[in-house]
């Protein structure tokens, strides 16, 4: 995936190619115009199934992905596309209900917009989920698995217990690939560089989302639900991401 233009201040590079889906043509053609006057490579389909084929042809770097289409509807978009790839992911929807915001970004988005929204809005938080994007260049690509940084602690061998393959963007249960979401990711990320230290789910929400973005306590704790799922044996007694009453989560590597 290419460096974003918009994080590359003054370097020579090609733009941030965005992929929108969306149905309505008033709105598309806005989005469309939009982002096209503020530097960005756009390409617009209508259909779930256009979108998809998108992926591979115009191999965007981020994708707006509207939940009503002609094809398919739902939040259930967002997982479809999120087993499609690892780029990030805004949905744009009619729908304000808190509950499909949610759902959504449980399913794998990674921002929920709104309509109608300010297109100033749009562009700050797409710039801060491609933000979260960098460690994905080819120099970040080179260290394939990162280790805990914890001066007490030995570094482990990819083969054992767990760590993170910056590549791949997964994580590595011994020797096992354990695909994430984008957000699910970073929070174990996070969690990694820092064992046993207690993070607040204020905490955990900035640095997945960024302070303006929408995620609130809840949707931390379906995230955090998601991973023990996923890693731990017992997930009512789990044994690396650990809940700390009335503060947070902290995570122990055994």
């Amino acid at each position: 995936m290419s460096i974003p233009n918009i994080l590359l201040k003054g370097c020579d590079t090609t733009l941030t190619r965005v992929l929108v889906i969306e149905d309505d043509p008033i709105i598309g053609e806005m989005l469309t115009l939009y982002l096209t006057e503020e530097n960005f490579d756009v390409q617009r389909v209508e259909t779930a199934r256009d979108g998809k084929q998108a992926l591979d042809t115009f191999q965007p770097d981020i994708l707006l992905l509207d939940l009503m289409l002609p094809d398919a509807s739902g939040t259930e978009l967002c997982a479809e596309f999120r087993q499609l790839t690892a780029i990030p992911i805004i949905v744009i929807s009619m729908k304000p209900s808190v509950t499909v915001r949610i759902q959504a970004i449980s399913y794998g988005a990674d921002d929920f917009l709104v309509k109608p929204f300010s297109m100033q809005e749009l562009k700050v938080r797409m710039e801060a989920v491609l933000r979260r994007t960098l460690n994905m260049t080819p120099g970040a690509k080179a260290v394939a698995y990162l280790q805990p940084h914890d001066p007490h602690q030995s570094a482990s061998s990819p083969g054992s217990g767990l760590t993170l393959d910056l590549e791949r963007r997964t994580i590595v249960l011994d020797g096992e690939h354990i695909e994430t979401t984008f957000s699910e990711y970073e929070i174990m990320k996070l969690f990694y560089q820092h064992p046993n230290r207690v993070f607040s789910r204020e905490e955990l929400i900035n640095a997945v989302r960024g302070i303006d973005s929408f995620i609130n306590d809840r949707a931390i704790d379906v995230h955090v639900t998601n991973l023990r799922r996923k890693l731990e044996r017992n997930p009512k007694e789990p044994q690396y991401i650990k809940t700390v009453w009335g503060v947070g989560y902290k995570f122990m590597n055994p």
